[in-house]
């Protein structure tokens, strides 16, 4: 298998992890971003500017991103479904955007309220708005390995989305698995089409949910193809309101508990990142999912109850 010295994680879980959640207090955001900035995280995706009628949980998006601690060293990221989303990013002073347009036509309705082919024509226009502002975009592809109204979507589906975003100038890619409809043979089927097929030299990244237990096997799949950056959301939390089944994201403590026991480096603390698990579990209000954050790392420790032998000396053992 070919394994990275390092992989680059982004935490997703302020935006993709709360917007499936309750409304969360602003505060509580805050508090969040802040504490996941100071676990080694070099990415963090922070809020989303979308209609606060259709996503309410991200109506306090710029009061959100005016509050948080701004470390130098991390990049952060906010999300748009469109022009007038990405402007909002930009004068909310971002200077790096994702864009997300999904690779089925009907999740794209539900998600967007509007058609691929209208989100693709308006990309170029948002890649020129990005560069006078000197920022990046992200196209992000929902939807990448199946949808929930769809079923199967095509690789060669998905690699034609990619030529647009590079034709248009982004400068990433990433793929949604949005409602966990991904296992290894369908992340090397994308690849095969993207890498293969469309040969694009735009770096990828890869969003796994965890929903039927595939998201760290397809990890291992992608970065056995190079793939070296991926989303994650501390404590596993998120979703998307507008597809059926979209249960939680891949938990980013459980990532990097098993990149650095393979040695393979992401730069983030882990018993920091449980900590701040801990708190995201907190904040929503109920036990969350991740193995990780509810068994401790498999290099922790505990005190024996066993005695092995009485205060007779004789031992606790009973004889058959």
């Amino acid at each position: 298998m070919h394994q990275p010295d390092r992989v680059s994680l982004r935490e997703v879980a302020p935006r993709d992890g709360l917007q499936n959640e309750p409304p969360v207090p602003t505060a509580d955001k805050i508090r969040l971003i802040d504490a996941l900035s100071r676990t080694g995280l070099s990415r963090i995706e922070a809020v989303s500017f979308v209609s606060p009628k259709a996503v309410p949980q991200m109506a306090d998006a710029a009061e959100v991103w005016a509050a948080v601690e701004k470390h130098s060293g991390i990049r952060y990221s906010a999300l748009a479904p469109n022009a007038r989303g990405v402007q909002r990013a930009l004068d909310a002073g971002f200077t790096a955007v994702e864009l997300v347009v999904s690779a089925s036509e009907t999740h794209n309705r539900a998600n967007i309220g509007r058609s691929v082919a209208e989100s693709l024509a308006e990309l170029p226009d948002i890649c020129a708005l990005a560069r006078e502002n000197l920022a990046s975009v992200e196209v992000i592809i929902a939807t990448s390995f199946g949808c929930p109204f769809e079923g199967d979507i095509a690789p060669a589906k998905v690699a034609r989305i990619v030529e647009a975003a590079e034709a248009a100038g982004a400068g990433r890619v990433a793929f949604g698995d949005t409602t966990g409809m991904g296992t290894p043979r369908r992340v090397t089927d994308l690849l095969d089409a993207v890498q293969g097929g469309v040969g694009t030299e735009l770096p990828m990244l890869m969003h796994f949910h965890d929903t039927r237990g595939t998201a760290l096997a397809n990890l291992l799949t992608a970065l056995d193809r190079g793939v070296v950056e991926f989303d994650a959301s501390v404590g596993g939390i998120g979703g998307c309101p507008f597809a059926p089944g979209a249960s939680g994201n891949v938990a980013t403590e459980e990532v990097v508990h098993m990149l650095h026991d393979m040695g393979v480096e992401t730069g983030v603390d882990l018993d920091a990142l449980i900590r701040t698990a801990e708190l995201a579990q907190e904040i929503v209000g109920r036990p969350l999912e991740s193995g990780v954050l509810r068994a401790g790392p498999r290099s922790m420790k505990h005190a024996s109850r066993i005695s092995t032998q009485d205060e007779s000396g004789a031992g606790n053992l009973k004889p058959r």
